[in-house]
């Protein structure tokens, strides 16, 4: 591994990785399969992990891979999302119906949906299992959703975006 040296503002020698994005998809393939493989609990112990297999990479870098990869924290560890998650058939069968997405405040996203169909809006996202949803209350046009933090309430409605985008292209 190269490493880059340059002098800070107090004309000290300091030393840094280099940009990786070539080596990005690797660390994300490499991450994937120790998530799999092993109950990270800690950002620190995935540089370990990724270390011990000749993957130099730092806490920020990591911490951005994580977000890049949409994994979640649950259960006290960190789980990467399957593509089965990623790409859910019965939200895909849904997606005609959805209108909007709005947030409201850190924990609640409401849908809106053509009459009549919130409810099986609401049931297509309890089935899909995505762990970032905590639950969901349908009326006749709205879906309430909860999530358990804001960055899951952020993660929920870039994946539903996705849905919608696919839905308008279509």
């Amino acid at each position: 591994m190269l490493f880059y040296a340059h002098r800070n503002s107090r004309g000290d020698t300091e030393t840094t990785m280099p940009p990786d994005t070539e080596n990005r998809e690797i660390r994300h393939e490499a991450i994937r399969a120790l998530l799999k493989t092993y109950k990270v609990q800690s950002q620190g112990e995935l540089v370990v992990l990724l270390a011990g297999q000749g993957i130099m990479a730092t806490q920020p870098s990591v911490s951005r891979d994580l977000r890049d990869l949409g994994v979640a924290w649950i259960g006290g560890r960190y789980t990467v999302p399957s593509e089965h998650d990623l790409r859910d058939p019965r939200v895909a069968e849904i997606a005609p119906f959805l209108r909007g997405i709005r947030p409201a405040g850190g924990h609640l996203t409401v849908i809106f949906t053509f009459a009549g169909t919130a409810q099986a809006v609401g049931i297509a996202l309890d089935s899909a299992g995505w762990p970032e949803l905590v639950g969901t209350i349908s009326g006749d046009d709205t879906v309430f959703v909860a999530t358990a933090s804001a960055r899951d309430q952020k993660r929920f409605i870039r994946r539903l975006e996705g849905f919608l985008r696919e839905n308008k292209e279509r």
